[in-house]
C-alpha cells in the first residue's frame, strides 16, 4: 500500500510544524535550525531546502515518515473505519 503523502514541498515550517511538531526532529537532522528565524514561518519547505543546500525529495519522505502512524496505529483505525461503516 502507498503511503499517503501528508506533508509537501509546498507547505510551510509553520504549517508543518503547527500541525506536526514531532517533525522538528527530522528537520534538525538535515541541519534545518531555521525555527527561530521569522521568515521560517512563512517560508516553504522547498524554499529551506534549497537554501541549505537539502534533497527535497529524501527530506520530504523523511517527514512523511516521521508522521505515518504506526502499524498499530494504522490497524486500529482501519478496524475504527470499518465500525463507522457498519
Amino acid at each position: 500500500m502507498e503511503q499517503e503523502v501528508k506533508i509537501t514541498k509546498d507547505m510551510t515550517f509553520g504549517e508543518v510544524l503547527k500541525r506536526h511538531p514531532e517533525t522538528v526532529k527530522t528537520f534538525f537532522q538535515y541541519g534545518m535550525h531555521c525555527f527561530g528565524c521569522h521568515l521560517a514561518v512563512d517560508e516553504t519547505i522547498e524554499q529551506g531546502a534549497m537554501a541549505h543546500g537539502v534533497e527535497i525529495d529524501k527530506l520530504i519522505d523523511d517527514l512523511n515518515k516521521t508522521v505515518a502512524p504506526s502499524p498499530e496505529e494504522a490497524k486500529e483505525t482501519s478496524s475504527d473505519e470499518k465500525k463507522a461503516e457498519s
